[in-house]
């Protein structure tokens, strides 16, 4: 079950430095997935814009530094945090109130976790995770407004210690943050630096 940090969905509607729904370009995108009279059908436009249009870095192999909405709307690629923020930002543009969730993930080397970034959206007057990562093989994400049909890129395996957080958090989280802006290429051709646990 998921969990509204905040319960005024006012703040899931709300613009700021990171999920920048203001920016004109983002409007205009948002403009552009808008579907009349139907929050789902826009939802589901603005779901399959981001996981088909918009790569995940680490499946191009190269760096990307974006994770502004905006930003990642002009690079064209993110991982998976810059990807949540330009999916809430055509969300919220569109008067859908939209959150970000995360899950603590088991890392390529042992007993390393990633922290993977993913969406909540009030749809049909309740909270429905969405994950628009898209792309790798083994990432099975796919849109479903049931809560009892979610399906993640990556569902955790506990035996593993991965998490998944119930939080839905209105803005990103300042230590998450701190490592989005701190973040440099490294071997993958990108650095995490996130924190294992939120």
């Amino acid at each position: 079950m998921i969990v509204p940090l905040v319960p005024a969905s006012a703040d899931y509607l709300a613009a700021d430095d990171v999920i920048d729904h203001t920016h004109p370009a983002v409007r205009a995108k948002a403009a552009e997935l808008h579907r009349a009279g139907d929050g789902t059908a826009t939802a589901r436009a603005a779901y399959d814009f981001v996981r088909e249009r918009i790569a995940h870095s680490r499946d191009l192999g190269e760096w990307s530094a974006a994770y502004t909405a905006s930003d990642v709307l002009a690079a064209g690629n993110a991982i998976c945090h810059g990807k949540a923020h330009l999916f809430a930002a055509l969300l919220r543009a569109n008067g859908i109130p939209a959150g970000l969730c995360y899950q603590r993930l088991a890392d390529d080397v042992p007993g390393g976790f990633v922290v993977h970034g993913l969406n909540a959206v009030l749809l049909q007057d309740r909270w429905v995770r969405l994950d628009a990562r898209g792309g790798a093989p083994g990432a099975g994400a796919r849109f479903s407004t049931d809560p009892a049909d979610e399906r993640p890129a990556f569902p955790v395996d506990p035996a593993q210690q991965e998490v998944d957080y119930p939080t839905v958090h209105a803005t990103t989280p300042p230590a998450l943050l701190d490592g989005l802006r701190a973040a440099r290429p490294d071997r993958h051709g990108y650095d995490y630096y996130l924190p294992a646990a939120l």
